[in-house]
């Protein structure tokens, strides 16, 4: 090899890691070599240094009170601060409560998990595209092959206004894969599941499980939308770049505090939620922890089998290339870390 070529090859080999060095998410590094702090709370009050408004974190620890830590703003413009009793849209976690409801469904026997979506929607027959084979085990496990409608353009900036609408986004358009023979997260699947659990009980699907799952639980700070609540109540949500609040803009969201959703989170994994042979049936569909995004708000709500602890994160602050995520990601791992520091010392 000739000097020229060595040249040749070191300066590539130059630009390229200058290129590298440009293209590293160093503010996500920077949260994530933060030195871990004693307390959750310390934890917590660094968060909104990243460009987080709001964070509300719920700790449900066997042996202890929950506690609540908070930081930031419930509402930026008013200068309210954060508040642990807020209501927050916990967007994507809800699909638990759906899970749950369609175990009981299969185990009154009022579903099969073997039926087809032809068979509880024949008029869908045609116009979901192997609607003869699609399950209710494929629809609950995200393995039904069907369009996620929120995939569809402009959905996020002007959503349908009700279910129909919403399902039409994506009806007579090819399937994304064979069921069973592939996994996509859709929430196609799950608009079906709460169209379906109104069909069979004759009670919207928030009325199913409130009357099944909530009430038992003694839980009242659990809502199907916005709309059904005092929105003073509600976390304000923030998309960064834009300026106003978007906590009144309906994603069909259910809504719930961070108490409430630790209650509920806690039952499910302990199986106090279920009678006899619904647990059997739930664990063979679906997961036990989950998260939530829609724009302005971020949740993580996982049970930590280590720590017998539930941990719950709200984070009312998103953007477009995901560093919020990311960010809330990182917090809520290093809350967990500095409890299972506490339970080691």
């Amino acid at each position: 090899m000739n000097k020229k070529t060595q040249t040749l090859i070191r300066i590539v080999l130059l630009v390229g890691t200058i290129a590298s060095l440009y293209f590293v998410p160093w503010p996500i590094i920077w949260v994530w070599i933060q030195p871990l702090p004693d307390t959750v709370q310390e934890q917590v009050d660094q968060a909104i240094k990243h460009n987080l408004d709001g964070i509300i974190v719920y700790v449900d620890q066997a042996g202890n009170e929950p506690g609540f830590y908070t930081a930031g703003w419930h509402n930026r413009a008013e200068k309210i601060t954060a508040d642990p009793k807020a209501l927050f849209k916990i967007a994507s976690v809800g699909k638990l409560y759906n899970a749950v409801a369609i175990a009981k469904l299969v185990n009154a026997r009022k579903l099969s998990l073997d039926g087809t979506v032809a068979q509880y929607f024949p008029e869908l027959k045609g116009r979901i595209e192997n609607a003869e084979s699609i399950t209710l085990r494929n629809l609950v496990g995200h393995t039904s092959g069907i369009p996620n409608y929120t995939d569809t353009p402009n959905f996020w900036v002007n959503p349908p206004d009700g279910q129909q609408a919403t399902l039409e986004l994506v009806l007579d358009q090819p399937a994304n894969f064979m069921p069973g023979k592939g996994y996509e997260y859709c929430n196609t699947n799950y608009l079906l599941i709460s169209m379906l659990i109104q069909r069979v009980t004759g009670l919207s699907e928030f009325e199913y499980i409130k009357e099944f799952i909530l009430n038992p639980l003694d839980l009242h700070d659990t809502y199907p939308t916005i709309h059904e609540v005092d929105m003073d109540r509600v976390m304000s949500g923030y998309y960064i770049g834009v300026e106003e609040d978007i906590k009144t803009t309906d994603y069909s969201s259910m809504v719930a505090s961070a108490s409430d959703l630790g209650v509920f989170m806690r039952a499910l994994n302990d199986h106090s939620l279920f009678k006899e042979g619904e647990e059997e049936i739930y664990s063979s569909i679906y997961k036990y922890n989950h998260t939530g995004l829609i724009p302005g708000y971020q949740t993580i709500s996982e049970y930590h089998a280590d720590l017998d602890a539930v941990v719950i994160q709200f984070v009312n602050t998103t953007n477009f290339d995901g560093y919020t995520w990311n960010v809330g990601q990182i917090i809520y791992n290093k809350v967990v870390k500095i409890l299972k520091k506490q339970q080691n010392n």
